[in-house]
């Protein structure tokens, strides 16, 4: 039977058809591909594309869960960031808004069965304050913005200093007498004080809001530039200003220049070289040895010393190979 020309009412159907979410037992993940009806669903899982998307699964099953895991969690917590900020919010509707996009990421396709579990990993790692009522789960964005948090440090500075501008204001109430008894007990533990050797180090800061590198590959998470570029991988051409770079993407041969917050890093396989981009070893170079699912967070070995350390996944990224530099 013959495709259906554009305009008559068969065409009209079809589209109706494929618009908007359906089933979720005819849906294949691996192949992102929506079937309508069982038989449908049944050729395609029969189809040669299909096998061959299985034969890659086998190879490293445990990569698959890992990377639809991160990718489940980062769109959830964008729409929970974009739509509630850090209102709270019934962890249920933040779900229904997010499986109405067509092309979610379903989380039987994750290390997660359930939504509550899914709640309780974000509990426990930080990321969300959650809370169980009789009508159910809610959870509240912790915002970690670098540009937050230096705001309410301001704040506290000025809170603090408006405390101590009122602690002055009650010192100068105090009588001669109780000033000078004050002054005599400064003078002795001063001397106190004198006897005592003391040694303080300060560990400096190596955690920054910056972490894009030249020659690193990453990935797009953004869809403001248009589907054809998200998740779309490249490498880093040049780094702007810190918080921006020159990005050629492998697959469509083209040179973007993108924010740091539309780009994630890329985890290699085992035994692939990676650069540590932020923490005590920045700048280094490793081989990655193992991923810990669990905590998304990865073992490597530092090419310098030997050494093996544990990293999250934010604080290095897959190096490229020169073949794949233009």
């Amino acid at each position: 039977m013959g495709k259906a020309e554009a305009g008559t009412p068969k065409w009209l159907a079809n589209k109706m058809k494929s618009k908007g979410l359906q089933k979720l037992r005819w849906f294949c993940q691996m192949c992102n591909k929506q079937c309508r009806d069982e038989n449908g669903f049944k050729c395609h899982t029969q189809s040669e594309a299909h096998q061959r998307q299985l034969l890659l699964f086998a190879d490293n099953p445990n990569k698959f869960l890992s990377n639809y895991s991160v990718e489940f969690e980062k769109d959830f917590l964008y729409l929970l960031k974009r739509c509630h900020g850090t209102k709270r919010v019934k962890a249920n509707k933040v779900y229904q808004s997010y499986i109405a996009e067509k092309d979610h990421i379903h989380m039987n396709a994750t290390r997660w069965e359930t939504l509550t579990g899914f709640v309780q990993y974000l509990g426990r790692t930080g990321k969300c304050l959650v809370d169980q009522t009789e009508e159910g789960w809610f959870i509240t964005w912790i915002d970690r913005d670098p540009e937050t948090i230096a705001r309410q440090e301001t704040r506290q500075r000025a809170a603090r200093k408006k405390l101590s501008s009122l602690h002055d204001e009650k010192k100068r109430k105090k009588s001669a007498l109780e000033e000078i008894k004050e002054e005599e007990e400064r003078q002795k533990k001063s001397k106190r004080v004198g006897h005592k050797s003391t040694k303080t180090t300060t560990e400096p800061k190596s955690i920054k809001n910056y972490w894009l590198k030249p020659n690193i590959v990453v990935k797009i998470v953004t869809r403001s530039l248009g589907e054809q570029y998200y998740k779309q991988k490249g490498y880093v051409h040049e780094v702007v200003d810190k918080y921006a770079a020159v990005v050629i993407l492998f697959q469509l041969d083209k040179k973007l220049k993108l924010d740091q917050a539309h780009l994630e890093t890329v985890i290699p396989a085992e035994g692939q070289p990676v650069l540590i981009l932020n923490g005590q070893f920045r700048g280094e170079t490793a081989i990655l040895q193992r991923v810990d699912v669990d905590s998304y967070s990865a073992y490597l070995q530092l090419n310098a010393s030997a050494q093996t350390v544990k990293l999250p996944y934010e604080h290095f990224s897959k190096l490229c190979p020169a073949s794949n530099k233009s």
